[in-house]
């Protein structure tokens, strides 16, 4: 159990458990290999059987770290910040999100989206996934829908979300990593023939970096 006024600053968005925070090339979607640092939250309840950081949802593994200590680690690398996790709208991201900007940095978030929106955001990535969905808000002001493809009934799922988010969201289908070698050359094949998405690939992982 956390001490009271560690619980308070918590529930606040003032104190954050942070897992890691790293200096890197963007590995995913729209700004994929463009530098910036990123920021991984703890805690995550969403539960994807795939998910490649399962380390990230105990919350309770990881650190409370105050909002002042995040913002001068990120200032110091890069003019980009992406906030990660976990599932970072667990927590109230708006006194980080505020902090960052102050510093004139551009801030960005990876997220289900399946809680409600808080902080300001200058790129919202919005990957769904079907056991939570979304909030509506998160599809409103979504720039970027990343759906993560495991199988072939996934394809369904992404077009439902598609048609879900506002119009201007930039479409994007990425392999699952441990299915990458079945399911790209089927990303391919479904990206020509309906070009309004793009493909994503985890280029970090080929690259061997963060």
């Amino acid at each position: 159990m956390l001490e009271k006024n560690i619980q308070i600053a918590v529930d606040k968005g003032e104190m954050l458990p942070l897992m890691e925070e790293f200096y890197t090339i963007q590995g995913e979607g729209f700004h994929t290999g463009t530098a910036a640092y990123f920021i991984r939250i703890g805690g995550c309840d969403v539960g994807c059987h795939w998910c490649d950081v399962k380390e990230s949802w105990n919350a309770e593994l990881h650190p409370p770290t105050a909002t002042d200590v995040i913002v001068a680690n990120a200032k110091k690398y890069a003019d980009t910040v992406v906030i990660t996790g976990g599932e970072p709208l667990t927590w109230d991201m708006n006194p980080l999100t505020q902090k960052l900007r102050s510093q004139d940095l551009r801030v960005h978030i990876e997220t289900s989206g399946c809680y409600p929106v808080t902080g300001t955001w200058d790129w919202f990535c919005l990957s769904p996934k079907k056991n939570k969905l979304p909030v509506e808000s998160a599809y409103e002001i979504a720039n970027e829908l990343k759906v993560i493809i495991y199988n072939k009934h996934d394809f369904i799922f992404a077009e439902e979300q598609a048609e879900r988010v506002n119009p201007n969201a930039i479409l994007f289908l990425q392999p699952e990593w441990s299915k990458k070698d079945e399911m790209t050359p089927l990303i391919v094949d479904y990206v020509m023939k309906n070009p309004k998405w793009r493909v994503s690939l985890q280029t970090h992982k080929y690259l061997n970096i963060p």
